[in-house]
């Protein structure tokens, strides 16, 4: 076990003190193979679990430990609580550790915390928000919007969801179904084409192919929003996803994209998957590009958010939002949306999107949109994804929705 929590450590500590995101901080971490899966299940419950874990330090530790302690000590909280791993070997696993991490001045003290972990019944806090931010582990803050968007059942039933789970969708052509019972994969059909919820799926040379690619059911729902035509802009493309299934439905696709480490994530993923349709442009969508004006049938903008919808697969979203943050991400989203519907043709369709549940990135960045731009109304569209149904969009869910959390709202330009 101590190879174990050493390989955890090793992951954690480059998200906790290297800010690295947990997904790159995996791909960038050496560890044993036999416990790699171990390994990424435990990252991320203690990411998942990180507000929960902070409280109990602050309850079961008279001084604040320094963070690459409170790493261990939140690894080996995991290990008891929700792997029910024995208290003695998580604990003598952890104290080892300890010492072979040179930090030996600190074993008694993780002994001690441990063991009180182990024997004392820890109550919640006392107050609704405190109580609910620590049950279902999601910042005060967090909680505070859930209740205000949505009231106090439904967003206890968004932050206690807790099914993970991978989507793959093939391509135009493939047979998936047939491909999935002949490989003897265990798999959910989806309501939409050729996208499945499918256990243990790996990537393999069929990936490499492109014969399959890995793909929210969220961001394929977006795509099947956006419909088909002739011109399509994606301004927010990377890592290129939206971008390759909506290659078959449009002559042309621009795909913009800010960083050039995305933009190149772009390049490949359409090389994978054999789309040749698709131009990739390094640039900023809140900047006007002339050229662009009145250019592309539709425009779609699933606009950087506060990823609140995802956190099932990016956990590490709570340590990296603050209310002030998700203000923050707010005027770009608007400044983006605005900027871009200069480039929808009269008749086109405008696209905005999020993986966000909080109605300040959602409707509240339409309805503003719709207050200052003229030109454009709500089109109205369903899916055959389950969602809550807002003013200006639909509101995919967690709970509802195969356990996405996102937006979408389509707009029509008339003048």
């Amino acid at each position: 076990m101590v190879n174990l929590f050493y390989d955890c450590y090793s992951v954690l500590s480059k998200v906790y003190c290297d800010k690295t995101f947990i997904k790159q901080a995996i791909l960038k971490t050496t560890v044993e193979p036999i416990n790699k899966q171990k390994t990424v299940k435990i990252c991320y419950g203690v990411l998942d679990k990180d507000v929960e874990f902070d409280y109990y330090l602050d309850r079961l530790c008279e001084r604040s430990p320094k963070q690459k302690i409170r790493i261990l000590l939140k690894i080996a909280f995991y290990a008891l609580k929700y792997l029910e791993k024995k208290p003695y070997a998580v604990i003598d696993a952890t104290v080892e550790l300890v010492k072979k991490l040179g930090k030996g001045g600190n074993a008694a003290f993780c002994n001690a915390v441990l063991r009180r972990f182990v024997s004392e019944d820890i109550p919640l806090p006392d107050d609704e928000i405190g109580r609910l931010s620590v049950k279902y582990s999601y910042p005060a803050f967090a909680v505070e919007k859930l209740i205000a968007c949505y009231g106090k059942d439904t967003a206890e039933r968004i932050m206690g969801y807790d099914e993970e789970k991978t989507f793959v969708r093939f391509d135009r052509g493939y047979a998936g179904e047939k491909y999935l019972v002949e490989k003897g994969y265990k798999f959910e059909k989806t309501p939409f084409y050729n996208l499945f919820a499918v256990e243990h799926a790996m990537k393999n040379e069929d990936f490499d192919n492109g014969i399959f690619t890995f793909q929210s059911i969220g961001s394929v729902a977006i795509c099947e929003t956006v419909g088909s035509g002739n011109a399509l802009l994606d301004a927010c493309a990377g890592p290129g996803g939206k971008s390759v299934y909506l290659a078959d439905k449009f002559a042309s696709i621009t795909a913009v994209e800010l960083h050039e480490h995305r933009a190149e994530l772009i390049k490949t993923y359409c090389e994978r998957m054999k789309k040749g349709n698709v131009e990739i442009v390094c640039a900023d969508s809140s900047v006007n590009y002339p050229e662009f004006d009145s250019a592309f049938d539709s425009v779609l903008c699933d606009v950087p958010c506060s990823a609140y919808g995802t956190l099932k697969s990016n956990p590490d979203v709570k340590l990296r939002r603050s209310a002030e943050s998700v203000s923050e991400l707010s005027e770009t989203q608007l400044s983006i949306l605005k900027n871009c519907s200069a480039y929808v043709k009269i008749g086109g369709s405008l696209i905005y999107s999020t993986c966000s549940v909080f109605d300040e990135e959602n409707d509240g960045i339409v309805g503003e949109f719709l207050k200052t731009t003229d030109g454009f109304i709500v089109e109205n569209y369903s899916s055959p994804l389950p969602a809550v149904q807002k003013n200006y969009g639909l509101q995919f869910l967690p709970h509802l929705s195969f356990g996405a959390g996102f937006y979408c709202s389509k707009l029509k330009r008339i003048k």
